[in-house]
């Protein structure tokens, strides 16, 4: 029984043995993958994202729009108010540069109510370079 149990022991190892060298000379014979040209990123049509992150507050007929701008670029933002009562006039603030990594604060109020109030967004234009150094 041992001499059985021996016996097959060799013939598996051996056995192994050969597939295992079988293995690496197809694996060793294989050709190497072709060189591929790196992959360039996708074009991307949208343009770089430059809109402050803004949210407006109503208290009343007061109204707040507290904006922080994370982009590199400077945002132009401007309030725009609704009022509710037909006499009431609407209001547009006057456009405030965000700059990145900076924040603003916008307020309007109507006479009564409000309606609705919301901040439109546009890419300021970037300063000049004044070529005189320090300035």
């Amino acid at each position: 029984m041992r001499a059985l149990h021996r016996g097959f022991a060799a013939y598996a190892s051996v056995a192994a043995l050969l597939l295992g060298t079988a293995v690496a000379a197809e694996v060793h014979a294989a050709p190497a993958p072709a060189e591929e040209p790196a992959a360039a990123a996708p074009a991307d049509d949208r343009p770089e994202s430059f809109e402050a992150s803004c949210h407006t507050v109503v208290e009343g007929s007061r109204v707040a729009a507290h904006c922080r701008n994370p982009y590199p670029r400077t945002d132009r933002i401007r309030l725009h108010v609704e009022c509710d009562r037909w006499w009431d006039l609407d209001t547009d603030s006057a456009p405030v540069d965000v700059a990145p990594a900076d924040h603003a604060t916008l307020t309007a109020r109507c006479w009564k109510e409000v309606r609705s109030a919301w901040v439109t967004h546009e890419p300021a234009a970037d300063p000049a370079p004044s070529g005189r150094p320090g300035t």
